[in-house]
């Protein structure tokens, strides 16, 4: 073991230095995947090198190849930092390297995960007797919540969908805003619902669907809401149409990527409103609760729907006197993805979850008025964590996006939004301190400048 330990004590100087880098470094990788291909390696080897020349290697290209998307002024994506926490958990669990499928193959597992299940309950306010279950990320969460609902709804009709198939099944409405998301589609389009075979419901100004555009439903029927445009930072009014709907067979699914944390805060409290009404939610963790990827929450108030729709059966499984993980996830055998978001909110608490949430909406307020002041336009009411600016025309704001990302105070993305080019500035990180926001305003007012006179 003296070799194991020697080879952890490098990993963790190397990966030290990288954070220890985050603060000063340019965001942006220095190269692209292109130029790191020849140095990782030609054609499988015959034999293999040692680990410690393997970890030298990994971490050369990472130095040039990594995002520093950890650290404090990165705002593409709405991603988030990694709590220190967190980071500490992800490791102590990957060389424990337990198959969290089950109460016999990780006790710790298992128990982490109940603890935890019960605070994302209640840090979100939502039933405490809803199932949930830990997967890679928010388009593994609406495919696995969705598959919850249309177990419900055609059980309502009385088919089992997840015993006979779609075959002879009752036709499926899905209800879909204008603005939906696309890994929402993906996730309907795995699920045999269809990524075109939906009902469109028109929207207002900043993505929201309009509740009084809904189509008349009679069921079985899926409405499919957003908490969180993912570029206004818009919701949905999940409330009115939890209203409109209601119905033994209509179920109500709320993609919450992001926006679904803002139900922390009471300062979203309206944002939020009805939210809790809804029949099941999809979140990301490694968004803005800002555990490591990849770690995503499908929450389904029908706890039977899920565990039914999720379940297997064989010989060899354990008894089920408990709550077993691999009755609510669609893995079987996968890594203890529970343990950060378990270390996350331990770290925060209920009071820094809240903080963070207000703190990254009051800096994106920030970004917003500096632009504005700066002459430039900012098109979305900024009600959450999520700032879209133009710079003038499409190319002018384009150029300006390239030049920010090249400079490399900050990253930013690009969108379109109602048919312009945008730069989208989503806040996310826990790492982000005030004098990060200044810094990187001011850098991207230097860059638009320049960008403007050159035009």
């Amino acid at each position: 073991m003296n070799g194991m330990r020697e080879l952890l004590d490098d990993t963790v100087r190397r990966a030290a230095r990288f954070l220890d880098s985050l603060a000063e470094r340019p965001v942006a990788a220095s190269c692209g995947a292109g130029e790191l291909v020849p140095a990782l390696g030609g054609a499988l080897p015959e034999t293999g090198q040692p680990a410690s020349a393997i970890l030298s290697l990994l971490d050369e290209a990472g130095e040039r190849g990594a995002v520093a998307s950890a650290g404090p002024r990165y705002f593409g994506f709405v991603t988030g930092g990694v709590l220190p926490a967190s980071l500490a958990a992800n490791w102590l669990a990957a060389a424990w390297d337990q198959n969290a499928f089950s109460e016999v193959s990780s006790p710790v597992g298992a128990a982490i995960e109940r603890v935890a299940v019960r605070w994302i309950l209640e840090a979100l306010d939502l039933p405490a007797d809803a199932g949930i279950a830990f997967v890679t990320g928010a388009t593994m969460a609406n495919f696995t919540a969705l598959a919850a609902d249309r177990r419900a709804v055609l059980l309502a009709h009385g088919h089992d969908v997840d015993r006979d198939g779609l075959h002879a099944a009752p036709e499926i409405t899905v209800v879909v805003g204008e603005q939906a998301h696309a890994t929402l589609f993906k996730a309907l389009g795995m699920l045999g619902l269809g990524r075109d075979r939906v009902v469109r419901v028109p929207v207002d100004g900043q993505g929201r669907m309009r509740a009084d555009a809904l189509p008349g439903l009679d069921g079985p029927a899926i409405v499919c809401t957003q908490a969180g445009n993912v570029n206004t930072g818009a919701f949905d009014p999940v409330g009115a149409i939890c209203e409109a709907v209601r119905a033994y067979d209509v179920r109500v699914h709320v993609d919450g990527a992001f926006g679904l944390w803002a139900r922390a805060s009471t300062e979203f409290a309206d944002l939020a409103r009805g939210i809790g009404q809804a029949d099941s939610w999809a979140a990301d963790a490694h968004k803005w609760l800002n555990v490591p990827y990849d770690s995503g929450l499908a929450i389904v108030r029908d706890a039977g729907a899920l565990r039914g729709a999720m379940s297997v059966q064989a010989d060899y499984l354990p008894d089920r006197e408990n709550r077993e993980p691999f009755e609510f996830t669609p893995e079987t055998s996968r890594r203890m993805r529970g343990v950060e978001v378990w270390a996350a909110l331990a770290s925060l608490g209920r009071g820094g979850l809240v903080e963070l949430v207000e703190r990254n909406c009051r800096q994106a307020r920030r970004f917003a008025a500096g632009l504005r002041d700066a002459g430039f336009e900012v098109l979305n009411d900024v009600v959450l964590n999520q700032v879209l600016v133009a710079f003038g025309d499409d190319r002018a704001t384009a150029e300006t996006i390239r030049a920010v990302q090249r400079e490399g105070t900050c990253w930013c993305g690009g969108t379109r939004w109602n048919g312009r080019a945008a730069m989208r500035i989503s806040v996310s990180s826990w790492a982000t301190t005030d004098d990060d926001v200044e810094r990187s305003l001011a850098a991207i007012v230097r860059v638009a400048e320049t960008v403007r006179r050159t035009a």
